[in-house]
């Protein structure tokens, strides 16, 4: 049976560049990934990338090299990272490929993102009434969750005070600078109960992973983690998500619970033996419903997890390692292949001030509107 690993990565830093466009970053990550493998552009077989407001991934052909190979262009929302990437572990498990590369770049305006109701279904209308608001909707989402499991409101500003702890030891993070947990709960609010310090922003970066068959990777000389799973699942009926104009009585699952069930059987593990996990947090309520989303708790215990420091490096279950979305921002085409990228650095240990000791299994999952989910299970 084909296995596919991540030997080479690269990534460009988060936040705000000015001078240089998002395909600029897109280029910078391919090249910083194919120095880290110690191969060629003309090796890639096959590309998937993503950008969202950058232009079409593949305008990093004529800049790399025009070979011919198969380019893909991804646009799956915020899970465009992890849709590039499951397209690229299945174009190998296919057999008809051995080598190539999985790109996301983007370069947001400033302010926030823009949605356009047209573009997932909705009237005009909806938009202009202000549903469209994500930060309306997430803290109506984790409200009604904190009410549900006892969840009280400073809870979300640890999570927001690990992000920017964690932010200030990875190099290619936007918010360098720690928060204190008091800043974060006394800030400007945004939407009752989030206050600017837990959101994220949007952003800009790049991030390029390569993928090879465990043939291929053998051939090179190369090593690196193996990818155990790579699950995209979209919502179901009665689940609760983001542009919902209502809340069903009969509920019914996440798109995360979908994906995330997907890809522990697939990878034949479960959430107790992950070492380090990158979950999406657009917001800190994010972290903690994803946290039960995904397996690793039951609703209502992340609270007891995370005051006891849990989720922190040098807790059980380290989360968002290199400050998340909160500290680097949200670049979407990039997004969700920077989650896997941090847990390649962790497993080959390579985390410097911010690694977790002895990381052998690492997990991402991100999230994408109107209501989809990717996750991706690495083994060192």
């Amino acid at each position: 049976m084909t296995e596919i690993h991540i030997v080479g990565a690269g990534i460009h830093p988060f936040g705000r560049t000015d001078g240089r466009s998002g395909l600029d970053q897109g280029v910078y990550a391919i090249r910083q990934a194919l120095d880290d493998a110690g191969l060629k552009w003309s090796d890639m077989q096959f590309a998937f990338g993503g950008s969202s407001a950058a232009g079409a991934a593949d305008a990093a052909l004529p800049r790399m090299g025009l070979t011919g190979m198969q380019f893909i262009n991804v646009n799956n929302g915020c899970a465009t990272g992890g849709s590039s990437i499951l397209g690229g572990y299945a174009a190998i498990k296919s057999g008809d490929y051995d080598l190539g590369i999985v790109i996301g770049f983007d370069k947001h305006p400033r302010g926030a993102f823009n949605a356009d109701p047209e573009a997932s279904g909705l009237p005009r209308w909806y938009g202009e009434t202000g549903m469209m608001l994500t930060t309306q909707f997430f803290a109506n989402k984790i409200t009604r969750y904190m009410a549900l499991n006892g969840i009280g409101s400073r809870t979300l500003g640890l999570v927001a005070e690990k992000a920017f702890e964690n932010g200030s030891k990875a190099p290619h993070s936007w918010r360098k600078q720690p928060v204190d947990v008091e800043t974060i709960m006394t800030a400007q609010m945004v939407s009752d109960p989030l206050t600017k310090y837990m959101f994220c922003s949007p952003a800009e970066g790049g991030v390029a992973l390569i993928l090879a068959s465990d043939r291929k990777m053998r051939e090179l000389g190369l090593s690196g983690p193996k990818v155990r799973a790579a699950a995209i699942r979209t919502r179901p009926a009665g689940s609760f998500e983001v542009f919902s104009p209502s809340l069903e009585i009969e509920r019914g699952q996440s798109a995360t619970q979908l994906a995330s069930a997907a890809a522990w059987e697939m990878a034949g593990l479960g959430p107790d033996d992950v070492d380090v996990a990158q979950l999406q947090d657009t917001e800190s309520g994010a972290e903690i419903m994803h946290m039960a989303e995904n397996g690793f708790c039951k609703d209502g215990e992340q609270e007891k997890m995370i005051s006891e420091g849990v989720t922190r490096i040098g807790g059980r279950l380290p989360v968002n390692t290199d400050g998340g979305c909160l500290a680097c921002g949200e670049p979407i085409g990039a997004s969700g292949l920077r989650q896997v990228y941090e847990n390649v650095e962790q497993l080959r240990g390579r985390g410097d001030r911010r690694q977790v000791d002895g990381a052998r299994i690492g997990y991402s999952q991100v999230y994408g509107a109107p209501g989809l989910s990717g996750c991706v299970v690495l083994e060192r």
